[in-house]
C-alpha cells in the first residue's frame, strides 16, 4: 500500500532486506507531483520523494541528477534509471503505479534490481 499525499516512510528492498531511503516524501496530489523535486539544489543520502501515479519523468529545471525506480501495481521493480541527469526525460513505463526518486548513485550502492519489491513504511 502506497503511503498518503505529505507522508513520510522509509523505502525497503524487501527482496534483499535493505533499506532503499530513511526518509521519502510521498508526491501524490496533482500539484506535489507537478513541483516533485524543482527548486531544490540536491536530494541528501537517505531521502527521496515518492511520486504516484507516474510513468515518466523529466529532469527540465532540475540542478542535478537522480536515480530513479519505476514499480507496478504490486510494488515490484519495473523500471531501473541510473543517474538520469538535468534536462532528460525517463523512457515511458506504461505498468508503472509510480517511482522513486533517489539521490544518484543509490541503485547501484543498495543493489536494486528488475523484480525486487518494495515496501513503504510509514514514520511517525
Amino acid at each position: 500500500m502506497l503511503p498518503k499525499n505529505s507522508a513520510v516512510s522509509r523505502c525497503i528492498n524487501l527482496s534483499n532486506e535493505r533499506v532503499i531511503a530513511e526518509r521519502v516524501r510521498t508526491a501524490r496530489s496533482f500539484f506535489s507531483r507537478l513541483k516533485g523535486l524543482l527548486g531544490t539544489d540536491q536530494l541528501p543520502r537517505g531521502e527521496g520523494l515518492l511520486i504516484a501515479p507516474c510513468s515518466s519523468i523529466h529532469m527540465f529545471g532540475m540542478r542535478y541528477a537522480i536515480d530513479v525506480i519505476f514499480f507496478d501495481k504490486d510494488l515490484a521493480v519495473i523500471g531501473l534509471v541510473a543517474a538520469i541527469p538535468p534536462g532528460k526525460t525517463s523512457k515511458i513505463y506504461s505498468k508503472a503505479l509510480g517511482c522513486v526518486e533517489l539521490p544518484s548513485g543509490t541503485i547501484a550502492e543498495v543493489g536494486i534490481a528488475l523484480g525486487d519489491r518494495l515496501q513503504f513504511q510509514a514514520l511517525s
